[in-house]
């Protein structure tokens, strides 16, 4: 599953640095991941490091875009050519 940045968000800019996949963005009011590079950190770290990172909690599982964790490594290696 991808993950989902939520209004909750404050702007604070320290997951856009922090994801491994470059999959979050500077959205029109708040940060935003594409769904499309978001691994949830598979193939790179334990835990979502956005998640870790992220002061106020905004960053759940997106129930929009149900992923199992093979599903999730196989696009970390579609992402890095793997």
């Amino acid at each position: 599953m991808a993950l989902l940045i939520t209004d909750e968000c404050i702007n604070c800019d320290v997951c856009e640095p922090a994801c491994p996949n470059e999959a979050i963005s500077e959205g029109e009011d708040i940060y935003v991941i594409d769904p499309d590079l978001c691994t949830e950190c598979v193939g790179h770290f334990d835990e979502p490091q956005c998640v870790v990172i992220c002061p106020v909690d905004c960053i759940p599982k997106d129930p929009n875009h149900l992923e199992t964790e093979n599903d999730l490594l196989a696009k970390y290696k579609r992402i890095t050519g793997q």
